[in-house]
């Protein structure tokens, strides 16, 4: 979130919104509701407890033998429309894409 939060002024540029999804419950033990709070972020987090959109857009993530469930790190451009123009699914927690790649992407899906 810091990565976008020091870009967030090329993002209201292109006039694109910024939203995150928390896969995580909005009291649990990383005390998400409080971080926020906290924080002050530009941009929305909205907190998906049940893990229901992470399912939806497939980046849900049961292992383990008592299936922890996670959501892998993923960054969605959609257009107006609704449309998915641009998905970045990371390997594990630690890596995300690129600004500079979302925002060409956010660039390439106005023209397209």
């Amino acid at each position: 979130m810091a990565q976008v939060e020091s870009s967030y002024g090329e993002f209201t540029k292109r006039n694109a919104a910024v939203v995150f999804v928390a896969a995580q419950k909005i009291d649990g033990f990383f005390k998400g509701k409080e971080h926020v709070r906290n924080k002050k972020y530009p941009f929305p987090v909205l907190f998906d407890e049940t893990r229901k959109v992470t399912r939806a857009y497939g980046v849900y993530h049961a292992f383990g033998h008592d299936a922890y469930n996670i959501a892998r790190p993923a960054t969605f451009v959609i257009d107006g429309n609704g449309k998915i123009r641009w998905i970045a699914i990371s390997p594990n927690q630690n890596e995300r894409p690129a600004i500079e790649d979302i925002l060409a992407a956010i660039d390439s899906s106005v023209l397209t």
